[in-house]
């Protein structure tokens, strides 16, 4: 079976670490490109991430792209360093990196790529989906080009992360993110609703962190940091959510996933800005309704959350785990 391509847009952040090395080390996976965007941290640190999860990874050949610095209309909410650490690593200590970005911006590249492999592309954004809003809009013909959309963000019935009503990658650009659930493709929104529910337990985490290869190294010293986070905020709560992880999870075993299809909107005022809305039977029909026109997304509303946690660290505990040709 051939691999799946990928372009894996991020905010690095260490749930975006344990994703992309899921990803870079998974062989039903071909990851062409990484994009960076603004979001757990500024776009300088993300961007450097970014660079060291291919290099880490033993994959220069993989070609990243900087992408949005802030939002596409409003100032942005800013970072999350008290849950990523200041370097979005849990402060472990890294290297520069020493490869080079590409020159495209982010929106370019991911059209670029789209165009050179049509129909072959999966989008992957795990941040805020200002880039993909970008290309889109740039680009209206985007959505014939990409294969599919899996979403890592949204809450379309569980409360919010980062207010009372909007899921942290929403509320840094409900514009953006509406943009996206709003187009004509394929796509899937893999949230809070289910990710919430998928934790990382002491053993699997110290499974994890047993792999001697440089980006399992990585994670082992950066996840404490992310686990303190939860264990701190959370009462009774023992190891941490990896929320970006489970959006791969579904590209690999979407049988694991109980989902929905129902349209889409993304609530752009008050305390509820940045809550993704799933639309109701009786408002869908009513006149002037905010959903009219939009097409189905595929949303995930739960799943068989210890299976998912299971492939996860199977997949950080290949063998050869950061080290796939």
């Amino acid at each position: 079976m051939s691999s799946r391509k990928i372009i894996f847009d991020t905010d690095p952040g260490v749930d975006d670490a344990v994703a992309a090395f899921m990803a870079l080390a998974c062989p039903e996976i071909d990851v062409v490109g990484l994009t960076s965007v603004y979001g757990n941290l500024p776009i300088d640190i993300t961007t450097a991430n970014a660079l060291r999860f291919v290099e880490l990874a033993g994959r220069p050949d993989i070609p990243v792209a900087r992408g949005a610095d802030r939002p596409l209309v409003v100032d942005d909410i800013g970072p999350v360093p008290f849950i990523h650490g200041d370097n979005g690593l849990g402060n472990a200590p890294v290297a520069d990196p020493s490869i080079e970005l590409s020159p495209l911006h982010a929106a370019e590249f991911i059209y670029q790529m789209a165009a050179a492999n049509a129909g072959e592309i999966t989008l992957v954004p795990v941040g805020p989906l200002t880039n993909i809003a970008l290309a889109v809009r740039l680009h209206p013909d985007l959505p014939e080009l990409v294969h599919e959309v899996v979403v890592m963000g949204g809450n379309a019935y569980a409360p919010g992360n980062a207010s009372p009503g909007g899921e942290a990658n929403m509320l840094h650009d409900p514009e953006a993110a509406d943009i996206v659930l709003g187009e004509d493709w394929p796509l899937t929104m893999v949230g809070l609703d289910v990710t919430n529910a998928v934790n990382l337990d002491h053993a699997q985490l110290a499974a994890i962190a047993a792999v001697d290869s440089p980006p399992n190294l990585l994670l082992a010293a950066a996840m404490p940091f992310y686990q303190a986070f939860y264990e701190d905020n959370l009462e009774g709560f023992e190891g941490l959510c990896p929320h970006d992880a489970v959006a791969i999870a579904y590209l690999l075993q979407p049988e694991l996933f109980e989902t929905v299809q129902k349209p889409l909107r993304v609530e752009m005022h008050g305390f509820g800005r940045g809550k993704t809305w799933a639309a109701d039977p009786y408002h869908l029909t009513e006149p002037n309704s905010p959903w009219a026109g939009r097409p189905d997304v595929t949303i995930a509303t739960g799943g068989d959350a210890q299976a998912i946690s299971e492939l996860i660290v199977a997949e950080l505990t290949r063998a050869d785990s950061g080290s796939k040709p």
